[in-house]
């Protein structure tokens, strides 16, 4: 079964609210930093106070509230062998 793609969306609102489209796990979270992979790979969010205010994994929505002081994306990893990679 092919898995669909949910469109992945961010809006911040005044660094207190994230709410985000196309997130399919919550990898883990604290009051610092919440770490969830997305539809376009793993994103870091790194603040104070952060809470989880909504979570739908099934729509894919989630909304971090606290103080939001950085957003990190962890570029993906290259797949395949070396040489299929060096060959390109």
């Amino acid at each position: 079964m092919e898995q669909l793609q949910l469109p992945h969306k961010l809006t911040l609102n005044e660094r207190k609210a994230l709410t985000m489209s196309g997130v399919t796990e919550v990898v883990s979270f604290d009051e610092t930093a919440v770490v969830l992979r997305t539809s376009l790979g793993l994103l870091e969010v790194q603040g104070q106070q952060l809470a989880l205010k909504t979570l739908s994994l099934d729509g894919g929505q989630v909304v971090v509230d606290g103080h939001i002081t950085a957003l990190y994306y962890e570029e993906p990893r290259p797949t395949g062998s070396f040489w299929s990679r060096l060959f390109k």
